[in-house]
């Protein structure tokens, strides 16, 4: 049954994810083109009192993501880890089922040291830019001060994941897996029915467990985006927006040219 976000916009079970996902990216590059235009004009007075707005809307479209994205992790959590609709570039970056929290911050500091160099002679003049090359030291000890915490949750959930893996080998995984090869060695047909219900039983547990870490992790990486996106002024926020629907886009499109290079090799 297809699942229906709360803004409207239409979001799907876990066997048509892949579809809704690639709909949720095709608006989120609408939204870049928009933050790309208000960037241009977000100095001037009459185009500044629009940007609360636009920022709102983006910092939606990514609360919808991840309210769909529960709902599949609730299904089918392993179908989220596996995620057949990235690239495998993208896999590569992974953690947890998505973007590491504290990329935002490297993020944030790499577009700030990019754009403090582009405009340094401006600056020197005592112009503010009013982009991330001008945050202020009220600003960076917030921004520290986030980082940290979100650094401390990461780890935090990190190890929750690796007890979680570590419990593919605990008593009774191997025990089970034993009884399975037992009973496959010796053709027990009349008996599978009541070792796939012991199987469906052990294995159901360990995926509530891995639902729990993944809606975890995903609450701290929206967390994290809004935390970033409050200490920003409205038109930093535009530029800290640009710069993460650039990177994700640019990722995924940089991973599919890969694959399609191995394809035709």
């Amino acid at each position: 049954m297809a699942l229906m976000s709360e803004n409207g916009t239409a979001a799907f079970d876990q066997g048509n994810f892949e579809e809704f996902y690639i709909r949720w990216k095709e608006k989120q590059n609408l939204h870049l083109h928009d933050l790309i235009t208000a960037s241009r004009n977000g100095y001037s007075p009459s185009q500044s009192s629009s940007l609360p707005g636009l920022v709102d809307r983006v910092i939606s479209h990514y609360e919808d993501y991840y309210r769909v994205k529960s709902k599949c992790i609730k299904t089918d959590v392993f179908l989220i880890l596996s995620a057949p609709w990235k690239t495998a570039l993208e896999d590569a970056f992974n953690w947890v089922g998505g973007w590491r929290p504290s990329t935002a911050f490297h993020l944030l500091y790499s577009k700030s040291g990019l754009q403090l160099e582009a405009k340094l002679s401006e600056l020197m003049k005592g112009v503010d830019t009013g982009d991330l090359g001008d945050l202020s030291s009220a600003q960076l000890g917030r921004m520290d001060k986030l980082h940290r915490i979100t650094i401390q949750q990461e780890r935090e959930i990190s190890e929750k994941l690796a007890k979680r893996q570590e419990r593919v080998a605990d008593q009774e995984m191997v025990e089970l897996s034993h009884d399975v090869s037992e009973l496959a060695r010796n053709h027990h047909q009349s008996d599978n029915s009541d070792m796939d219900g012991a199987v469906d039983s052990t294995l159901k547990h360990k995926e509530e467990d891995f639902q729990l870490v993944v809606q975890t992790a995903d609450n701290l990486r929206l967390t994290t985006l809004k935390g970033v996106v409050d200490i920003l002024s409205p038109i930093q926020a535009i530029h800290f927006l640009i710069a993460a629907a650039e990177l994700h886009l640019i990722i995924h499109d940089w991973g599919k040219v890969k694959e399609e290079r191995k394809t035709r090799s």
